[in-house]
């Protein structure tokens, strides 16, 4: 009989990118990737339950889940979820083939307003304690922005405070706080890049977003902050010319990165299923392009 671990292993190993593997010509050597497809709930999974979230990544092949919390959505995976609520999500988690690997949070750390930056800490607190209760693995949190009358540097201050503070908390819970390049601050490599040198929790990372960043070359910015990244990315429709996912691919592959790409779609679209197989197959032809090079 095949127990759930068996399978996982069984589902997760299939003929996706993360078992890539091609010879280059003339060469010994083989180049591979263990880059791997999921999905976070943001639009495409906002109406389903967790048993249709773990339904239809399977079929995907999508085979890591981020649960976007404070929507109300039908997951139920929030703040207010009980103790035997968190235990029956870790449970269904870990008896299927997709990984629950982190809780999308909305906390942000650029607020003027201290006694809201106070509130956002706290918040993030909590949702950390979730994202351990339920068997995942890290918070997504913002930067978020700069604000008119406020010296940007004092806004990065308070942001590598914040996280440092709440990487310090979320070690003892074996957490990640992923600080998304999201805002008009997170769509600067730079201003990521003085974070991050502000930062002394190893458990801080940064989470790529398909965000083009502002008036800096994509390449340049990228190796920036490779030393930062985390387990984790999310992206857009791959098919698009919108953002370079080709160039980001190739510099990923190159550096080894061994990470998930979660797809945070918001178009309308008849199938949301087959999109996510879509986008999933575009995923594994762009890693295979880039290994051929």
């Amino acid at each position: 009989m095949i127990n759930a671990c068996t399978r996982r292993r069984f589902l997760q190993g299939g003929m996706t990118a993360a078992g890539l593997a091609l010879s280059l010509p003339g060469a010994a050597a083989v180049r591979t990737s263990k880059m791997r497809f999921g999905f976070t709930t943001y639009q495409w999974g906002k109406d389903w339950d967790i048993p249709t979230i773990i339904a239809n990544c399977t079929k995907a092949k999508a085979f890591a889940c981020e649960l976007r919390t404070s929507a109300k959505y039908p997951h139920g995976v929030e703040l207010s979820l009980s103790a035997s609520g968190r235990r029956e999500v870790k449970k269904q988690f870990a008896d299927s083939p997709v990984t629950l690997i982190g809780i999308a949070s909305g906390e942000r750390f650029d607020w003027v307003e201290q006694d809201k930056l106070k509130a956002a800490i706290e918040a993030t607190k909590e949702h950390i304690k979730l994202s351990h209760d339920v068997g995942s693995k890290g918070v997504r949190v913002f930067p978020n922005d700069f604000h008119k009358g406020i010296p940007e540097e004092q806004t990065i201050d308070q942001i590598a405070r914040a996280v440092n503070l709440l990487g310090r908390f979320a070690a003892d819970f074996g957490q990640l706080v992923r600080l998304e390049n999201h805002g008009s601050l997170g769509r600067s490599w730079k201003a990521l890049r003085k974070i991050m040198d502000r930062v002394d929790q190893p458990n801080v990372r940064v989470m790529l977003n398909g965000t083009l960043v502002d008036g800096e070359d994509f390449a340049s910015g990228f190796r920036s902050l490779q030393g930062f990244l985390g387990d984790m990315l999310h992206c857009r429709a791959l098919d698009s010319d919108a953002f370079p996912y080709q160039l980001q691919t190739d510099l990923l592959v190159d550096m080894k990165w061994d990470g998930w790409w979660l797809i945070e779609e918001s178009s309308a679209v008849p199938d949301r299923v087959q999109a996510l197989i879509h986008q999933r197959e575009v995923f594994e032809q762009l890693v295979a392009k880039s290994l051929r090079r």
